[in-house]
């Protein structure tokens, strides 16, 4: 295994290994599927999860994969959950979402407005 695929793999299993102890005890690593890739987490319910930790943020290039592995999972959130320098807990890492993504998970959250808010 690569080094690069090492590190992928780890920041994967500290997000997991974070998500079950805030309660979603099925969250686990998601097999790849190429082109009809669903995120690198699963078990969080309705929600598509792209781990990285790469030393050069490629942001919009990652939201757009993101977007596209919501699709294919038809999940209703897709995120990027991206490591921190210097910051070894997942809990200290980044969640980066487009804007609609972020506006339909408040509306949802709080039960209002319209959650056909368009955009990934």
């Amino acid at each position: 295994m690569s080094a690069a695929k090492r590190k992928g793999t780890a920041a994967e299993t500290a997000v997991v290994n974070y998500l079950r102890t805030q309660g979603w005890p099925h969250a686990e690593r998601r097999a790849l599927n190429g082109v009809l890739d669903r995120g690198d987490v699963a078990g969080v319910v309705g929600t598509v999860v792209e781990v990285k930790d790469q030393a050069r943020t490629e942001l919009a290039a990652w939201l757009d994969e993101t977007a596209r592995e919501t699709e294919n999972d038809g999940a209703a959130y897709g995120v990027v959950w991206h490591k921190r320098r210097g910051k070894g807990s997942p809990a200290d890492w980044y969640v980066s979402m487009s804007g609609a993504t972020f506006a339909r998970l408040l509306a949802d959250a709080l039960g209002i407005g319209n959650t056909e808010v368009s955009g990934g």
